[in-house]
């Protein structure tokens, strides 16, 4: 192994696969550190030719943890080409089915993967640092973890009939079967426990928060600019909407974006050193336009939540940040449980909605326009899938911008500054390594979804001996 070169692979507790490499002086001080994903999928690729009514179903097979969001943008998109304003009450079941996916999603980063960390400790033994750990020490709040990503696993189940990979409920134009009362009143009855949990969670959260100081102020505490949906009065949005972009300073950068012109303001870059490209603010340039994504960036461009509970969080969490920024990355964990509640209180609402048991849920039509492009706001970020089709409707050219992918240049700096704060080459431990590897997780990554690249692919072939002795090497 290199003697200037730290490697961590591979990162543990998150989805997907990758390593961070970090680069020493010749006095063993840090100089640099790269978060590099080393998995190539390339579902742009295999999705040509492809029928467009199957995206949603392709595409929610890119990832197992937040499918629900690919089928989503990949839904709106595919509306889009067949020129339909889809029932009001399939826009309450996607919207119901999306608050499902977000409340199971925080709820496994928060409980499974990333309170070991701050709950035994840093430099904790790594061989208890994990969910078994958690329920050794903290058997109540294990179990609540564990009961509230079953309630939004079971949201998806009861409306869109299983928990995973529903995807041939959602089609292009709505939904195809409605929502049952009995799932309905089912998941009624169950929701207080789930905001039960999620209010004693915060609680104990704002509680544990003066023990972090060291963590909020080295753990990705840098600033950046936020993007992310908001509605017509600037409240947290999910579904649909305006991009919003917040400058580190408070003042909004660029308001009522259409999310259909992304690609106006969003630029895409590439390196050879990782299979998952780097989107950028193309008026900053690359890579200084970076910006950061996901449920802390929601609160940073967001006003208000739109619900009581969630509303009177979001005052108290601005109040961490100038001018209303929450810069720490560290403060990701705070903002998923805000998220959190908001979600649940919005799926009392639409539960409550009279509308949500009519039988119109689907407009049915064909291709009329030859493009169409989708956004939704995942448990990990801004989601765009953009599609072009022939007279036939398939797929002739598609491009995705992944939730992950708009935090990638963040995550580099992130894992920098962790490294440089805390490792230290002569005296390497444990709990240092694992330092770099706790920020990743706080930006909850999903790289599963994540792995591809723009321009040409990175590849590399190492061919090693038995002996472990590196003999040829291939880069492309």
């Amino acid at each position: 192994m290199n003697p200037k070169v730290i490697t961590i692979n591979p990162i543990t507790r998150i989805e997907g696969h990758a390593k961070v490499s970090i680069f020493l002086n010749d006095d063993d001080s840090v100089r640099d550190a790269r978060f590099q994903v080393i998995d190539f999928r390339g579902f742009e690729k295999f999705c040509d030719g492809r029928p467009f009514y199957e995206m949603p179903s392709i595409t929610a097979r890119a990832c197992g943890i937040c499918p629900v969001s690919h089928m989503l943008a990949s839904a709106q998109a595919c509306d889009e080409l067949v020129n339909v304003n889809i029932p009001r009450t399939a826009t309450l079941l996607r919207r119901l089915m999306h608050m499902g996916q977000l409340i199971q999603s925080h709820a496994l980063n928060f409980f499974h993967l990333s309170s070991p960390d701050f709950l035994l400790g840093m430099d904790s033994d790594p061989a208890k640092r994990n969910i078994l750990g958690i329920a050794a020490e903290y058997p109540d709040l294990a179990r609540k973890g564990i009961r509230l990503r079953k309630f939004g696993q079971e949201v998806i189940e009861n409306v869109a009939g299983k928990r995973i990979h529903s995807s041939d409920w959602i089609v292009p134009g709505g939904v195809k079967t409605p929502l049952a009362k009995e799932k309905a009143d089912y998941l009624k009855h169950n929701l207080p426990e789930a905001l039960k949990v999620t209010q004693e969670t915060l609680a104990m959260w704002k509680n544990y928060l003066p023990k972090f100081e060291e963590d909020v102020e080295n753990l990705g505490n840098f600033s950046s600019h936020y993007m992310g949906l908001v509605t017509d009065n600037g409240g947290l949005e999910h579904y649909s909407g305006t991009l919003r972009v917040v400058a580190p300073d408070g003042s909004i950068m660029a308001d009522h974006i259409d999310p259909k012109k992304y690609y106006e303001h969003i630029g895409e870059a590439s390196e050879d050193w990782s299979y998952m490209k780097f989107p950028y603010l193309k008026k900053l340039g690359y890579p200084n336009g970076f910006y950061r994504v996901g449920a802390l960036a929601r609160l940073n461009v967001a006003s208000h939540c739109g619900t009581p509970l969630a509303d009177k969080e979001l005052k108290e969490f601005k109040k961490l940040g100038k001018k209303g920024v929450v810069q720490s990355t560290f403060h990701y964990h705070y903002a998923r449980l805000i998220e959190t509640l908001y979600c649940i209180e919005h799926a009392k609402d639409i539960l409550e909605d009279p509308e949500v048991l009519s039988d119109r849920v689907w407009a049915k039509a064909s291709v009329s326009n030859s493009e169409g492009i989708g956004v939704a706001e995942a448990p990990r970020g801004t989601l765009i899938h953009h599609y072009r089709v022939d007279k036939d409707g398939l797929i002739t050219w598609n491009n995705m911008i992944i939730a992950t992918e708009h935090n990638n240049i963040a995550f580099n700096k992130a894992v920098t500054q962790v490294a440089k704060k805390y490792v230290k080459a002569q005296k390497l431990q444990e709990g240092m390594l694992n330092r770099v590897e706790a920020v990743i997780r706080a930006f909850d990554p999903c790289l599963s979804c994540a792995t591809h690249a723009v321009g040409s692919m990175p590849l590399e072939v190492q061919m090693v001996n038995s002996e472990g002795k590196l003999v040829d090497r291939i880069v492309r």
